[in-house]
């Protein structure tokens, strides 16, 4: 049986996949063959490798076969009131837009209980143009639920379309459950495992972090070693827009923040990963207990007061010195109003490079 080849632009089954013929080129009969061949190239429109490409030749991919249109389907009946006000609902809550802000999606297609307090992270996500949050609230009051508002909400709106969940090894299959039981959102856990699996499928040079639009990755494997470096392969050297994810997701996130006190002179692995990664993400959201937010803040404002003590304490011994040296100065031999300025600003050098303290930033990881 021959197969005839498709047309540029036309729905394509090749090695049970779906595709999108991209291109066509024809090759003259001749050299051994009586017929022409039509090397095509591909477009894949799976949602696991959406815009990946492939070249075959038509004539030998065994089960190659053109997707013909359907057309429409016939009347059969006619349904209620009932039915076709709830069809038109449905419509109305799947048209929303960017410009609707008011009008919230997200809550009518996730299977949970929303509390009251669980949307006014999602109600602020809508209204920034990149939701940076932070979520801190108890231990089970529904920090994940919540960011899982935030996460179908913008995916609803075509705001985003990737997401990376960073979070402790322990809580990656949760994650997974909750947010295809209750969104309906099927994630990816990367690990070792599922590299291999992936390069087995696919090859060797197949990258687990473009696979999948959604995934999830343990904090501690993904900071280091083989998972960090393929992360760094597709990154950009510099965070430009568009950015080359959409969504990140970091749960425990006060295991990643920077370290709030001066003995530690070094960041950990953890806190430079996200330091390095977060740039190219366009919207961010950080988990953390409400406990862990109130230590926090308690421990650095700890250490700003120790370090404007410190502050004060040089300021005064150097009031001091200068007193002295203005007296000595007045003492001795008369100096020029230039030569004296001179001094000063020695001293001045002087005492700031033995009194200077560390600094520190008040940012968000």
């Amino acid at each position: 049986m021959v197969v005839s080849p498709p047309e540029p632009g036309q729905l394509v089954e090749v090695r049970r996949r779906q595709w999108v013929v991209a291109d066509m080129h024809t090759s003259p009969a001749g050299n051994g063959h009586s017929r022409p061949q039509h090397l095509v190239t591909l477009s894949s429109i799976d949602e696991d490798s959406l815009g990946e490409q492939i070249e075959v030749v038509w004539e030998i991919e065994p089960g190659a076969h053109v997707i013909e249109k359907a057309g429409l389907p016939s009347i059969s009946g006619q349904d209620g009131t009932e039915r076709l006000e709830a069809f038109l609902d449905a419509v109305r809550w799947g048209g929303a837009t960017n410009a609707d802000r008011a009008f919230l999606q997200a809550p009518f297609r996730s299977g949970v209980t929303i509390e009251d307090f669980q949307l006014d992270p999602l109600v602020r996500a809508i209204d920034m143009a990149r939701a940076n949050l932070l979520i801190a609230d108890d231990v089970g009051l529904g920090k994940t639920i919540e960011a899982g508002l935030v996460i179908q909400e913008l995916l609803l709106r075509h705001r985003a379309r990737s997401v990376i969940v960073v979070c402790p090894a322990s809580l990656q299959e949760k994650w997974r459950v909750e947010m295809l039981e209750k969104f309906g959102l099927e994630f990816k856990i990367v690990d070792t495992d599922y590299v291999k699996e992936l390069r087995h499928i696919r090859g060797i040079h197949a990258n687990p972090w473009t696979s999948f639009p959604r995934l999830i990755a343990s904090v501690d494997w993904i900071k280091s070693g083989e998972a960090l470096r393929m992360l760094r392969d597709i990154l950009p050297v510099r965070a430009s827009y568009p950015r080359k994810f959409d969504i990140l997701v970091i749960d425990e996130a006060h295991n990643v923040a920077p370290a709030g006190s001066p003995h530690y002179a070094l960041e950990s692995q953890r806190t430079q990963f996200v330091r390095k990664i977060a740039p190219h993400f366009q919207h961010r959201q950080r988990l953390y207990g409400v406990v862990h937010v109130v230590a926090g803040i308690a421990r650095r404002s700890a250490v700003l007061a120790q370090h404007f003590a410190g502050r004060q304490t040089a300021l005064a011994g150097h009031d001091q010195e200068t007193e002295e040296l203005s007296g000595r100065q007045r003492r001795q031999a008369p100096l020029s109003q230039a030569q004296f300025a001179g001094t000063l600003r020695a001293v001045h050098r002087r005492r700031a490079c033995d009194s200077q303290s560390p600094r520190f930033v008040l940012q968000e990881p």
